[in-house]
C-alpha cells in the first residue's frame, strides 16, 4: 500500500464521531427509519416499482481485482448525478481469494435510510465457483461513498479486508435555462437570455466568476453585479468569504463565521439581525438564482480563523498553544526573541530599513547572537549534573531498576549510547517541551551502568561519572541537531526578511519596527499573561509538505525552524483526532458549514491541503445532511496526481482547480488542455463498442425486471474546474501579455469541463489585487465601453454551457507554432464548433505567424465570430475610487469564408486563418459533417447475430482465428495474418487478431494507437477482412453469409465516413460481429460452459481456436477434414499439427467438456483406425505417414474412450462402431492408398482389445523408415520399440536410454555439446502416469464386462511358462497391490522396508516416484520428483493411499507449481535447468539445443491434473473434507494467473510452457491445445460438485 494512502487511512481511521442512535433490521445492515424518506429510500422505491415505457437503466460496472480491491485505475470512480437512479455494479470473478466467505460493505446506504459515514450495509457475496459474483448498488443521490469487501484469510479464523475503493456521485445542479446563443448562425442579439424554466447543469456546464464581495459594495447595489455576470455568460459566482472579517481585513481571515460582514449591509452591524445577516443574505443570493440564473458557491475555510476572533479568548484550546502542544514551547520563545530583537534594533545600533544584501546580513547575524543567548539548547539535551545526581543518589539509596535489554557490559560507551537511545528509556527524548526535559530516571540509568560496568562493583562516584561519559555521547548528537534547527530557522528569516524587505517583486514592507518585526511573527498573542495558553500558532503553508501530516504537531518542527510562510491574521485551528479532542470547536464549526450548506449550492475548500482529511470528511459530511447536491470545488497542492485523488475521493471533491496561467507556453497550454479539458477524443469508441444491452434483475431482489445499458467503468480521474486566472495569481499583463487574456479565455470556455474566471479578467484589470489591502470598488461596464474581452466572453460562455448541455463530448486539440485549435463535436449529430486561437505569450508582437491550412474532411464550417484586442496604452488607472481595465477594445473580424476543396481522400472545409491576426485573436466556426448517415451506428451494429447463426464451430475457426500457419496452408498461400504499420503481424487473421489491440483501443478511447493511424490512412483492412472469408466460400459455404455482413457495412463506411471516423465504425463492426460470433460459439458449447464465467468461456474458445481445416493436415488421408492442432503457431499445418499424444490429452477438456462430441468421436475413429503393433501414431501425418514411437498415446486415447463413453448422448455405443484399419493385421507398413490398406475393419471394442493385448504379449519392433530419414537426432538404438508387462507387478516396462516414449519427449540435437542423439528425459521403465491410465482402463472394462457392455473378459498372457487368461479384474487387482510399494518414497526413512526402495539415491521424501525401474545406470532417474504423479491420482485414485497422496500433492503444490504451469522438475535436482532456449548451440549438454526441455521449464497442462488430484484428495481427507469450499478457493487462486493470462496475451490462450516462475519463453507455443483442455477439465469437476452442491 502505498505510503500516501496509509496515512489517510490512518487519519480518518483515528475519528469517532457521535452518531445517533439506529434501529436494527432483521437484515445484515442497520437502517434508520423510513419516515420521512432518505433520498435513498426514493431511489429503493424507484426499483422496487413497476413502470411503464421506461427508458433502460444505466448500469456502472465496475471489475474488481482478485483481492476484492479496484485496480490503480479504477480506486476512484466519479459518477453521473442521479437525475434517474441507475445502478453501480461491482463485479468480481468466481472463485477468486475475495470471495471466500466475502462480504461486500458500503456506506452508500443500500437498505435506505440516511447516510452516515460508519454505518455501512452488508451483501454476503454467492459462494458460486462457476458463475461470476456481482452486486448491484441501487444510486440514487450525491455524496462520496466507499466500499471493499471482506473475506477468509489463510489462517483459520482470519478475516481480510480487501483494498478500499471509493465512488462519487455528483450533484445534480437546477439552474435556469437560458435562450440559444446563436440564432441562424448568428450570434442573437437576445441569446443568453435567463428563461423562467429550469435545467439541470452538468458540471462541465458550469461557468463560474470569482466575486470578492469587499469591492462590490453593500448588497443593495449588486443587483448591477448579478446583471452583468448574468449577461457576460457565466451560471455561477464563487464568493470569497463573506463572513465578518478580522483586522486585516482579508476575506479569509474569518473573525465570526456565524455572523457575515457588516460592511456588506447599508445599516452595518443594525442591519445584521438575530440571524447575523444570514435571511439578507439568502433572499439576494434568490435574486441571483431566480432573476439572472446564477448559482452561488463560497468559500469555506475551516483551517484557521482571524487572529482577533473573540471566542479564542473564551477558547484557547481551539488553536496550538505552548499548553496543549507543549513542543511549540521553544518555536513560541523563538519567535519571541524575534520580537523583543526586532523592537531592539535602534537601540543596538542595527539598521531599521533594509536596502541591501549587507543588512540582511547585519541583521540576521545579531540575531543569530541574541538569539544563542536564549540557550535554546537546553530543550534538546540531557542535563549532565542532574543526570550525575540522579543517578549517584539512586545507587546510594539502592534504588535501582534491574537492566533487562540487550547485553551490555564491558560495552563502549558509544555502543553503551546507542543502546540506550533504542531503549525507549530516555524520557522525553527529542520532544523539546521543557528545558533539560529529556532525561533518565535515576533508578534506571543505576541498573543500566551496574550491568555495563562489572568492574566498577557497587563504587557509586565511579559509575556516576561513567554515565557521566554516556550522557556525554547521547548529547552530541542532541547537540547537532540543536545547531541544524537553528542554522535553519536563520536561514530561513533570511530569506524571508529578503523577500519582504528587498526583492523587486516582494511586498517591500518597509522600516523594521515593533508592529512590522523582522519578519512576520509566528504566534497571535492573545493576552500577555500566561503566554503558554493565551499564544496560538498562526496558520500558513510550507514548501512541499506533505498534505496528510499536521505541521504544528509533533513530530514536526516546522514552527522551530521557521520554514512556514505564515499567515500573520490567521490562528491555525486545532481539531484533534476528532469531536472528543475538541468538542467545543467541532460544534462550533459544524453550525458554520452547515449554515454554509444551507445557504449556497456549492463550496470551494479553502486551503484545502492542509484541511486534517477526517475534520474535512466529517464537516462536508454534516454539510451534505443538509444540502445533498452540494458542490464542492477545491484548489489542492499536493505534488502528486495519486495524492490529489486521495483527497478527492475521500472528501467526495466534484471538481479540481486547475489554472491555464499555470502553461508556460503553447505546448504545455495544450496539454493541459488535453488533460483536462478535451472529454473524449473525437471518433471515440467507448460509448457505441463496449457498452451491452441487458436486462436488470431488481437490485433489491424486489420489482421487475428491466432493460439495461452495461456501461464498463475504467476509473475516474478528477474532475477539472478549469480557470483562465484565480483570484490569488498573478495578471496575464505580468505573466505573459494582456492581448493573452482573450486567447486564453476563449481556450478555457471551449474546455470540457466546468470552467471559471475572476471578476477583473475580463475586463483586462493588469495587475493582482490585494485582498487585504485593496479598498476600491469593481466597475460595472456590462457589454459595453472599457468591457475588455466580454463581449466574447457571453458567447464563449454561452456555447460552453449548451455545449455541455447538448451533449458535445468529444473534442480535438492541435498544437501547431503559437497557434492552439479546439474542436467541439456532438457524437450523434456530428456538429462542432471550431476554434482557432493565436496565443500571445510574449508581449508586442502583432506577427501573424504561421498555421497549416485546417482541414475539416467531409465537413463544412460556417464563421460565427472572430475577434482581437487592441490595447492602445499599457498605462494603469489608478483612480483612488474605482477598479479598472485597461482601455482595451475588442475588435470584431470580418467574416472568413470558409472554401471547400477536394482531393484524393474527397471533400473537406478548409479554415486558413486571416493575413491579420495577431497574438491574442481568435475565431469560432460551426462545424458540420457531411454526408454521414445518422443510421449508420445502428446499421453497422444490428444483424450480427443473424449473420453468424448458422456458422458451425469449423466455420467459426476461421472467422474468429487461424494463426498465419493455417490460414497460408488453407488458401495456398494467397493469405496470411494482417501487418499493421508500426504494430506488426496480428496473431489470428480472424476477428480474435483484431479484437485484441481494439480492446484497448476501444476502452481507453487510444485513437493515437497504430492501427487507428492506419485505419485513417487507408481502407486496407476493410477489404481484407471480407476478402479473406469470400475467397475461402467454396470450402466453408457457411461463411458467405457473414462475409455479406462485413462487406455491407465496411463497403457503406468507405463510401460515407472520413478518415478521421473510420477507427471508429471499423471498431463498432469488428466488435459487434466479434460478440455475436462468441455468442454463436458459447450457444454451441455444453451447459457447462454456456453457463459458465468469462474464464471458462475464454479456455473453451480455445477448442474454437486448435480445431480447423487446413488442407495439409488432416484425419482422412484422400481429403481435408478439421483436426486439432497441438499448439500455435508451431503446429499449425502439415506433419506437425496433429500429434496423438495432444489430441487425447487435449480431448477430454476441449471436446467432451464443451459439447463437441462429434469432433471428439471423429479423432478417436480416426487414430483408432491406425492401431499398429498396439500403438496409435504420436505423428499423424494425415494417416500417410504416421510415426510409431509413443508408448503412452494408446493410453491417452483409451482413457478419452471412457470419457467420451461417460459423457456422450448414447456414449457407449461408440464400441460398436466400426473402423478400417489403415495397416494389414501383420503390421507391414504400405501407403495409405495401398489395396492392402483399410482392406479390412474392426469396431472400437476389437481395437481397446486389441491395444491390451499387445501389451500383455509384449510389443518388439523397430521403427519403420528407421534412420535420419525418419528422425535425423535420433541414434540407431532409439529406432528400437520394446514393451513388456511385468506380471509380477502388473506394470508396463518399455523404452530405453535412447528413445523417448512419453510426453516428455526431448532428443538431443547438439553434436558440439555432445548430446545428439541422446533424450533429455527418455523415462524408460514404468512411467507413473501409464500406470494410472492403464489401472483406469482395466477398472472401466472389468466394469462394462460384468455388466455384459464388453465382448472381452481379459487378456491372454505367458505367465510362469504358462499361456492363460488373465482377466480385467485381476491384472487391475495386482497393479493395486503393487502400485504404493513399488512407487511411494515415505518421508521416514525406517520406512523404506517396507517399499522397494534404493534409500542411497533419494533425493527427496514423501513424494511418488515419476518412474519405476529406470534402465541400468539411469535407477535415480526413478525419484526425481515431477508432476506426472498427479495424471495417474486423476484417472486412477484408487491406487494412492488417501494421506500419501494429500502429502505428495501439497508438495508439489509447494515445490513444483509455477504461475502458469508446473515445473518439470524439482528445483533442488540436480538436472534443474528452468530456462529453454531451443537455439542454444553451446558446450553446456544440458540446455544445449533445449536438452532441458522437461528438465525444469513450467508446462502448462499438468496443472490442471494437478488441480483435479488436489481436489479430489484435499475433499477426501484434507482441510476441504468437512468444507470442500475451503480447497475450492485455495486452487481457484492458483488459477488467478492462467485467468489474467488468457485475457491479456493477444493468442488468448494458455502456453505451452514457461521459464522459470512463469517468464516467457520465446521458443514456446504461445497457445497450446492441452494446456487450456486441462483447465477446461478441472473447471468442469468444479461445476459438477457445485451442481451436486445445490441440488443437496
Amino acid at each position: 500500500m502505498p505510503k500516501a494512502t496509509k496515512k489517510a487511512k490512518a487519519a480518518l481511521s483515528s475519528v469517532k464521531i457521535p452518531k445517533t442512535k439506529l434501529t436494527q433490521s432483521n437484515g445484515s445492515s442497520p437502517v434508520t427509519p423510513k419516515t420521512p424518506k432518505t433520498p435513498a429510500d426514493e431511489g429503493i422505491e424507484f426499483f422496487e416499482s413497476v413502470g411503464k415505457g421506461e427508458q433502460p437503466i444505466r448500469v456502472y460496472e465496475l471489475r474488481l481485482d482478485p483481492d476484492g480491491g479496484p485496480n490503480k485505475d479504477r480506486a476512484y470512480m466519479r459518477l453521473p448525478p442521479a437525475y434517474t437512479p441507475y445502478v453501480v455494479r461491482v463485479t468480481l470473478d468466481a472463485g477468486t481469494p475475495a470471495s471466500r466467505n466475502g462480504v461486500f460493505k458500503t456506506n452508500f446506504p443500500l437498505d435506505g435510510g440516511r447516510f452516515e459515514r460508519d454505518r455501512f450495509a452488508e451483501r454476503r457475496l454467492p459462494t458460486d465457483f462457476s458463475s461470476p459474483i456481482q452486486i448491484d448498488l441501487p444510486i440514487s443521490h450525491a455524496g462520496a461513498f466507499v466500499y471493499w469487501i471482506e473475506y477468509d484469510g489463510d489462517t483459520p479464523g482470519s478475516r481480510v479486508k480487501g483494498r478500499e475503493g471509493y465512488f462519487n456521485i455528483d450533484p445534480i445542479l437546477k439552474a435556469k435555462a437560458r435562450t440559444p446563443i446563436l440564432s441562424g448562425g448568428q450570434i442573437a442579439q437576445d441569446g443568453s437570455a435567463v428563461k423562467s424554466d429550469y435545467v439541470n447543469i452538468p458540471l462541465d456546464g458550469l461557468s463560474i466568476l470569482t466575486m470578492v464581495s469587499k469591492w462590490m459594495g453593500p448588497i443593495s447595489s449588486w443587483r448591477d453585479y448579478f446583471a452583468e455576470t448574468s449577461a457576460r455568460g457565466y451560471n455561477m459566482i464563487h464568493w470569497t468569504p463573506l463572513q465578518e472579517r478580522g483586522e486585516s481585513d482579508s476575506p479569509y481571515s474569518i473573525r465570526n463565521q456565524l455572523v457575515y460582514e457588516p460592511s456588506m449591509f447599508d445599516g452595518g452591524k443594525t442591519d445584521l439581525g438575530s440571524d447575523g445577516g444570514k435571511a439578507k443574505l439568502e433572499e439576494m443570493l434568490r435574486i441571483a438564482r431566480d432573476e439572472y440564473g446564477l448559482l452561488s458557491l463560497t468559500d469555506v475555510v475551516l483551517n484557521h480563523t482571524a487572529n482577533d476572533s473573540p471566542w479564542l479568548l473564551e477558547h484557547p484550546e481551539a488553536g496550538f498553544s505552548p499548553a496543549n502542544t507543549p513542543h511549540l514551547t521553544p518555536a513560541l520563545e523563538l519567535d519571541t526573541a524575534m520580537l523583543e530583537f526586532s523592537a531592539g534594533l535602534q537601540a543596538a545600533g542595527l539598521p531599521t530599513t533594509v536596502s541591501s544584501e549587507q543588512d540582511v546580513t547585519m541583521l540576521v547575524d545579531a540575531f543569530s547572537a541574541y538569539l544563542k543567548e536564549r540557550t535554546l539548547w537546553q530543550y534538546y539535551v540531557l542535563d549532565v549534573n542532574r543526570e550525575r545526581k540522579a543517578v549517584k543518589e539512586a545507587l546510594e539509596r539502592k534504588d535501582i531498576v534491574a537492566w533487562v535489554g540487550p547485553d551490555v557490559a564491558y560495552k563502549t560507551v558509544v555502543e553503551l549510547a546507542e543502546i540506550m537511545r533504542e531503549s525507549g528509556q530516555i524520557q522525553g527524548y527529542k520532544k523539546l517541551e521543557k528545558r533539560f526535559g529529556t532525561q533518565v530516571p535515576g533508578p534506571v540509568a543505576a541498573g543500566f551502568v551496574k550491568a555495563a560496568f562489572l568492574n566498577l562493583a557497587d563504587d557509586s562516584e565511579s559509575l556516576a561519572d561513567a554515565w557521566v561519559r554516556v550522557v556525554d555521547v547521547l548529547n552530541v548528537p542532541l547537540y547537532e541537531e540543536w545547531t541544524e534547527d537553528t542554522k535553519t530557522a536563520l536561514d530561513n528569516i533570511r530569506n524571508r526578511l529578503k523577500y519582504t524587505r528587498l526583492d523587486a517583486h516582494g511586498p517591500k514592507l518597509g522600516p523594521i519596527t515593533s508592529q512590522l518585526p523582522l519578519v512576520e511573527p509566528y504566534f497571535t498573542r492573545l493576552k500577555k499573561s500566561d503566554p503558554q495558553t493565551y499564544s496560538l500558532a498562526n496558520n500558513g503553508w510550507i514548501w512541499n509538505a506533505d498534505p496528510l501530516s499536521n505541521f504544528a504537531l509533533w513530530p514536526s518542527k516546522a514552527y522551530l525552524r521557521r520554514e512556514v510562510i505564515v499567515w500573520g491574521d490567521c490562528v491555525k485551528l486545532r481539531y484533534g483526532d476528532g469531536p472528543s479532542s475538541n468538542p467545543w470547536l467541532w460544534e462550533y464549526m459544524t453550525k458554520y458549514v452547515t449554515s454554509l450548506a444551507g445557504t449556497f449550492e456549492g463550496f470551494r475548500i479553502d486551503n484545502c491541503h492542509s484541511t486534517p482529511l477526517h475534520v474535512g470528511v466529517a464537516l462536508l459530511d454534516a454539510a451534505r445532511a443538509v444540502n445533498p447536491n452540494l458542490y464542492v470545488c477545491a484548489e489542492l497542492f499536493t505534488g502528486s496526481e495519486e495524492m490529489d485523488t486521495i483527497f478527492v475521493s475521500r472528501l467526495g471533491i466534484n471538481s479540481l482547480i486547475r489554472e491555464a496561467g499555470n502553461a508556460w507556453d503553447p505546448k504545455e497550454f495544450s496539454r493541459l488542455l488535453y488533460r483536462h479539458g478535451l472529454g473524449k477524443p473525437l471518433g471515440s469508441m467507448d460509448g457505441a463498442c463496449m457498452t451491452s444491452k441487458a436486462e436488470l434483475p431488481p437490485p433489491t431482489g424486489k420489482g421487475p425486471t428491466r432493460d439495461c445499458v452495461v456501461i464498463p467503468h475504467n476509473g475516474s480521474v478528477p474532475h477539472a474546474l478549469f480557470y483562465d486566472l484565480t483570484h490569488d495569481n498573478e495578471s496575464y499583463l505580468d505573466k505573459r501579455s494582456a492581448e493573452d487574456a482573450l486567447s486564453t479565455g476563449a481556450l478555457v470556455t471551449f474546455s470540457f469541463s466546468a470552467i471559471g474566471s475572476v471578476k477583473g479578467f475580463d475586463d483586462l484589470y493588469p495587475k493582482l489585487l490585494n485582498l487585504v489591502g485593496e479598498k476600491r470598488k469593481y466597475e460595472v461596464t456590462n457589454l459595453g465601453e472599457r468591457s475588455g474581452i466580454a463581449r466574447a466572453k457571453r458567447l464563449l460562455n454561452a456555447l460552453h454551457t449548451e455545449m455541455a448541455l447538448e451533449g458535445f463530448e468529444e473534442g480535438h486539440v492541435h498544437q501547431e507554432n503559437d497557434y492552439i485549435v479546439l474542436h467541439r463535436v456532438q457524437p450523434s449529430t456530428q456538429k462542432g464548433y471550431i476554434l482557432v486561437v493565436h496565443t500571445a505569450f510574449h508581449k508586442g508582437s502583432k506577427d501573424r505567424g504561421y498555421i497549416t491550412p485546417i482541414k475539416l474532411r467531409s465537413t463544412k464550417a460556417k464563421f460565427i465570430y472572430g475577434a482581437y484586442i487592441d490595447i492602445p496604452s499599457y498605462d494603469i488607472d489608478n483612480d483612488p475610487k474605482t477598479l479598472r481595465g485597461l482601455p482595451g477594445k475588442l475588435v470584431d473580424m470580418p467574416e472568413v469564408v470558409v472554401p471547400q476543396g477536394l482531393d484524393g481522400e474527397g471533400p473537406f472545409a478548409e479554415i486558413v486563418v486571416p493575413d491579420y491576426f495577431p497574438p491574442g485573436s481568435f475565431m469560432v466556426f460551426e462545424t458540420q459533417l457531411q454526408g454521414l448517415d445518422s443510421s449508420l451506428d445502428a446499421f453497422c451494429s444490428q444483424g450480427a447475430d443473424a449473420a453468424f447463426a448458422n456458422l458451425n464451430l469449423v466455420d467459426l475457426n476461421v472467422v474468429l482465428h487461424r494463426a498465419e500457419g493455417e490460414e497460408r496452408d488453407a488458401t495456398g498461400g494467397e493469405i496470411g495474418t494482417y501487418a499493421v504499420p508500426g504494430l506488426g503481424n496480428l496473431v489470428y487473421c480472424g476477428l480474435e487478431g483484431w479484437m485484441h489491440p481494439l480492446r484497448h483501443i476501444m476502452r481507453y478511447n487510444d485513437l493515437g494507437h497504430p492501427l487507428c493511424g492506419h485505419l485513417r490512412e487507408g481502407t486496407w483492412a476493410f477489404d481484407y477482412i471480407y476478402n479473406r472469408l469470400l475467397k475461402q466460400v467454396d470450402v466453408f459455404p457457411a461463411l458467405a453469409q457473414p462475409a455479406k455482413w462485413f462487406k455491407e457495412r465496411l463497403d457503406r463506411v468507405k463510401e460515407t465516413v472520413p478518415p478521421f471516423l473510420r477507427p471508429k465504425y471499423f471498431a463498432i463492426i469488428i466488435s459487434e460481429a466479434y460478440k455475436a460470433a462468441r455468442r454463436a460459439a458459447i450457444e454451441q458449447c455444453s451447459n457447462f460452459v454456456s453457463s459458465g464465467h468469462d474464464f471458462t468461456h475464454n479456455l473453451s474458445l480455445c477448442s474454437i481456436q486448435m480445431h480447423g481445416q487446413v488442407k495439409s493436415a488432416s484425419l482422412d488421408p484422400g481429403k481435408p477434414t478439421p483436426s486439432l492442432a497441438a499448439g500455435l503457431p508451431h503446429f499449425a499445418a502439415g506433419w506437425a499439427r496433429c500429434w496423438g499424444r495432444d489430441v487425447f490429452i487435449s480431448l477430454r477438456g476441449l471436446f467432451l467438456t464443451t459439447g463437441n462430441f462429434e469432433g471428439a468421436k471423429a479423432h478417436i475413429l480416426a487414430f483408432a483406425s491406425t492401431l499398429k503393433h498396439g500403438l496409435i501414431p504420436n505423428l499423424l501425418d494425415s494417416l500417410r505417414n504416421p510415426r510409431y514411437n509413443s508408448r503412452d498415446s494408446p493410453w491417452w486415447m483409451l482413457q478419452n474412450i471412457q470419457d467420451y463413453a461417460k459423457s456422450a448422448p448414447d456414449g457407449l455405443s461408440i464400441l460398436s462402431e466400426s473402423v478400417k484399419r489403415r495397416f494389414p493385421k501383420d503390421d507391414t507398413w504400405v501407403p495409405w492408398n495401398d489395396p492392402a490398406a483399410y482392406a479390412y475393419s474392426s469396431t472400437i471394442a476389437e481395437i481397446i482389445q486389441e491395444i491390451l493385448q499387445r501389451h500383455a504379449d509384449g510389443i518388439h519392433f523397430r521403427e519403420y523408415n528407421a534412420g535420419p530419414n525418419l528422425d535425423m537426432q535420433m541414434r540407431d538404438e532409439g529406432f528400437n520399440i520394446d514393451i513388456q508387462v511385468d506380471w509380477n507387478t502388473g506394470l508396463i516396462f518399455g523404452g530405453n536410454r535412447y528413445n523417448c516414449g512419453t510426453w516428455m519427449d526431448k532428443m538431443g540435437e547438439s553434436e558440439r555439446a555432445g548430446n545428439k542423439g541422446l533424450p533429455g528425459t527418455p523415462r524408460d521403465g514404468a512411467p507413473v502416469e501409464i500406470t494410472g491410465l492403464l489401472k483406469s482402463t482395466l477398472r472401466w472394462l472389468d466394469e462394462l464386462s460384468k455388466a455384459g457392455k464388453f465382448p472381452f473378459e481379459g487378456v491372454e498372457a505367458d505367465i510362469d511358462g504358462k499361456r492363460r487368461l488373465v482377466t480385467y479384474k485381476e491384472w487391475s487387482d495386482l497393479l493395486q497391490s503393487s502400485f504404493e510399494k513399488c512407487y511411494y518414497v515415505p518421508t521416514d526413512p525406517s520406512e523404506d522396508v517396507n517399499y522397494n526402495i534404493n534409500s542411497s539415491i533419494v533425493n527427496r521424501r514423501g513424494i511418488y516416484k515419476d518412474v519405476y525401474g529406470s534402465g541400468a545406470g539411469r535407477e535415480w532417474s526413478d525419484y526425481q520428483f515431477r508432476p506426472n504423479f498427479p495424471i495417474a491420482m486423476t484417472v486412477a485414485p484408487e491406487l494412492f493411499d488417501p494421506e500419501h497422496a494429500l502429502g505428495a500433492l501439497k508438495l508439489a503444490d509447494e515445490v513444483l507449481r509455477g504461475p502458469l504451469g508446473m515445473k518439470t522438475l524439482d528445483p533442488i535436482d540436480l538436472q534443474y535447468r528452468p530456462y529453454y532456449d531451443n537455439a542454444n548451440d553451446g558446450t553446456d549438454p544440458s540446455i544445449a539445443k533445449g536438452w532441458n526441455y522437461h528438465n525444469g521449464p513450467e508446462w502448462g497442462w499438468p496443472l490442471g491434473y494437478f488441480l483435479r488430484a488436489y481436489l479430489y484428495f484435499d475433499t477426501k481427507v484434507g482441510a476441504g473434507k468437512t468444507d470442500p469450499t475451503q480447497t475450492l478457493h485455495h486452487l481457484h487462486r492458483i488459477l488467478l494467473k492462467p485467468r489474467e493470462h488468457i485475457q491479456k496475451d493477444p493468442w488468448a490462450g494458455i502456453p505451452e510452457l514457461t521459464n522459470k516462475d512463469g517468464e516467457f519463453c520465446r521458443d514456446s507455443c504461445n497457445t497450446q491445445a492441452w494446456s487450456a483442455s486441462c483447465l477446461l477439465d478441472f473447471l468442469e469437476e468444479v461445476h459438477k460438485l457445485s451442481a451436486a452442491s445445490r441440488a443437496a
